[in-house]
Order: C-alpha cells, then structure tokens, then sequence
C-alpha cells in the first residue's frame, strides 16, 4: 500500500468524499447523461487530484472508488479506486493543475445548451448581469481537440490563462470548468448552463442588448468581492 503522512491522508479523504457527493450535483441540474462527464479535485497540500473512474454510474460512486493520480495523471496504484480506469479526461484534468496551481477543481459536462453554443463555435455573449457576476464578461470558445490526451487540457488553459471566465465551451465538444475547489468548478458549470439557456432563449425573441463594460466590470468586482456571507474574491 502507498503511504502518506497522517495530514495527507486526511486531505484525499476528504477530497474523495467531496468529489464523490459533487457528481450527484451534475445529475440534478441535468448536465449529463448516463456515465459522461466528470468532476476532479486538487488534493490541498499535495501534487494530487481525484477524479471519477471512467463509465461507472453516478449512482454507483462512492469515496473508495474515486481514483487518486498525481499531475501527471498517472494513477496512483495500491491506493482504492486504483484497480478501474480512471476517467478518459484525466489527462485534460491533469494538465490544467500542471498548469494553474490557483484552480482546485475542473468539471467536464456535455450540458444541452452550453454545448449546443460550443457546436457552433460560437462565444456566448455576456448580456445578462449573472453572467457578468459569475464569469465577468462571456464565456469563450476553446479550440477543437481530441479526447485521451492532454490537447483538451492545452485548449483549456490556452484559453483561460489570463481570463476572468470559470467555464470554456470547446468546439464541438462540450464545457469545462475551473473553480477554487470542485465545488466552486461544479457551481461555474451549473451557472454556465444556466446563461446559455438564457441567451439562447432571448436570441429567438431578437437581438439581445449589450451591457457596458464598465458596468460588466462593476457587477463581477460585486459579486466575487461584496456579495455573500464570506467572499473569497475571484479565481486568481
């Protein structure tokens, strides 16, 4: 068996318990069908993740069968889960904690109205204020790319390096998200199906008005620094 100091151990066990009870939040706002989609989470003071394994049920997973890999992906073996396939998009995952040490949490869904923005490559444009508190501006397209390897993971930080979105629509594909914590990268997921249903409706009522940047700026500043009982400030 791996061994990890007592404080270690205590972490992946409270990130595979969160982990485990998030995916049951992916099924009750309908953003996936059947196995598809995933949710990971960094595990606090080590180069660790957990993520779901591949093609099991959500109402199959538990905190022992979330699998645990090390940024490279690579799964951690005498560990529990380790005996499964980990989820296909694990290197994706992988990649993005290489990559962003501030992110805590990715989730990949293939929700109906995100993903119909993202078969058209097409940004959904930030013309309500929940979008502007929750992604301060629109939310980007990323670029197309094959699924197994580290190229969705490339797109991804490709396109949110530098950007205040939590959630990417790539092409052709579906939506991911970054949060603090899986928790925060499950609720930017919840929130970008939400806006894309939204604009999409109000594109077939017309042409949707644009808000100011200054005001864009304004309502995410609010919303990330003000609103709540204990705001953290925005994904940094």
């Amino acid at each position: 068996m791996v061994s990890f100091s007592p404080d270690i151990d205590a972490a992946i066990a409270r990130t595979r318990t969160e982990v485990a009870t998030l995916h049951a939040q992916l099924t009750k706002y309908g953003l996936v069908i059947w196995t598809g989609g995933n949710v990971s989470g960094r595990v606090p003071g080590a180069d660790l993740f957990v993520i779901k394994p591949s093609g099991v049920d959500y109402d199959d997973l538990t905190p022992e069968n979330q699998i645990l890999c090390d940024l490279d992906g690579n799964v951690i073996t005498g560990t529990p889960g380790s005996d499964r396939s980990p989820s296909s998009d694990t290197a994706a995952h992988a990649y993005v904690y290489r990559n962003m040490p501030e992110v805590g949490g990715v989730v990949h869904t293939h929700s109906t109205y995100a993903t119909a923005w993202a078969a058209r490559g097409e940004a959904i444009p930030c013309v309500i204020t929940a979008m502007a508190d929750e992604f301060g501006g629109e939310i980007p397209i990323g670029p197309f790319a094959i699924i197994g390897d580290e190229s969705i993971g490339r797109g991804i930080v490709q396109t949110l390096a530098g950007h205040r979105s939590r959630a990417v629509l790539m092409q052709n594909h579906g939506v991911f998200t970054i949060g603090k914590n899986a928790k925060d990268a499950v609720k930017a997921a919840v929130m970008a199906e939400d806006v894309a249903k939204t604009v999409h409706i109000s594109r077939q009522l017309g042409e949707s008005l644009p808000i100011p940047q200054t005001a864009i700026d304004s309502l995410f500043d609010r919303y990330q620094n003000v609103y709540g009982q204990d705001p953290k400030g925005a994904l940094k």
